[in-house]
């Protein structure tokens, strides 16, 4: 199933709007984060979020979408690899990274996605993007021919694994894919927490799904909050801002701040400020 598909899914168990909070590729597994109603509004501060996940790299083959559906296209030596050279080479490959975007991928290249040009019969050029990864870990290593490493990995938003499991490759002599991935966190939201589809379709009748939903502010408990009153709260749905004494809110000025209602659901996305007689958070987006 494609992302598109999923969100398709979702909207039809529930009647609502829905959108999901960054694509998985289809042949991935794993976490899609999907919002309902005014929560999709949240989308530009969720996308950035950064992300884990599980990743089997094969060695020995390369293909030419860098993961398990491409046709191959090299071989490469794995005799030579050994567990502690590729725990190593992960731990090398973190920090700031520029690489190749895969050249099956939706990055426009003259304004067209790339994957369309690569099956129209064209050779676009891959343009490199900075990715960053914060940790990659080896999980387990069995030696080929050919030879597999399970590994662990957490990654700024805009990171393609295939792109990685290639520079890995690389590093090593060899050539590689990505034959296996599955996406187990978005943000704060773990995919132990996560709904099947089976799961949602079993829920039954629409009312019974939207009692499956997390509140949508656990997407965002990054952020500090602050709890409006209902006079303030009535204010904030209308856009204004909500001030607050000095010392009251320690979060710097020009960051995010959570306003939730009394009820504690989330009202607004807010910019705090500072004014000569306090703090003042200004909506941004607001849910209801």
């Amino acid at each position: 199933m494609t992302s598109h598909d999923v969100v398709d899914f979702v909207r039809c168990q529930t009647g609502e709007k829905a959108g999901h909070l960054g694509t998985l590729d289809p042949a991935a597994a794993g976490l899609l984060v999907v919002a309902l109603g005014p929560a999709t509004r949240l989308s530009r501060y969720l996308m950035t979020h950064d992300k884990s996940y599980r990743a089997e790299i094969t060695f020995g083959l390369a293909t030419d979408t860098g993961d398990a559906e491409g046709q191959i296209t090299a071989t490469g030596e794995v005799a030579h690899l050994t567990a502690p050279e590729v725990a190593a080479a992960l731990a090398a490959l973190t920090g700031e990274l520029l690489l190749p975007v895969p050249v099956y991928s939706a990055v426009k290249d003259h304004g067209r996605p790339l994957h369309r040009r690569m099956r129209a019969g064209e050779a676009p050029e891959a343009p490199e993007r900075t990715m960053h990864l914060s940790r990659w870990e080896l999980l387990d290593f069995h030696p080929g021919p050919p030879a597999r490493a399970l590994t662990d990995l957490d990654c700024a938003a805009g990171t393609y694994v295939r792109s990685l499991a290639v520079a890995l490759a690389a590093r090593l002599g060899t050539q590689a894919y990505l034959s296996f991935l599955v996406r187990t966190r978005v943000g704060l939201l773990r995919l132990e927490r996560a709904l099947t589809l089976e799961e949602i379709a079993a829920a039954g009748d629409r009312n019974a799904v939207r009692e499956l939903l997390l509140p949508a502010v656990e997407a965002l408990g990054d952020l500090p909050t602050v709890t409006a009153s209902d006079e303030q709260a009535a204010r904030v749905r209308h856009g204004n801002s909500l001030l607050l004494p000095p010392l009251a809110f320690p979060t710097p000025p020009g960051e995010l701040a959570c306003i939730l209602d009394a009820r504690g659901e989330l009202l607004s996305v807010a910019r705090v400020g500072v004014l000569p007689e306090g703090y003042e958070l200004q909506p941004e987006t607001v849910l209801e």
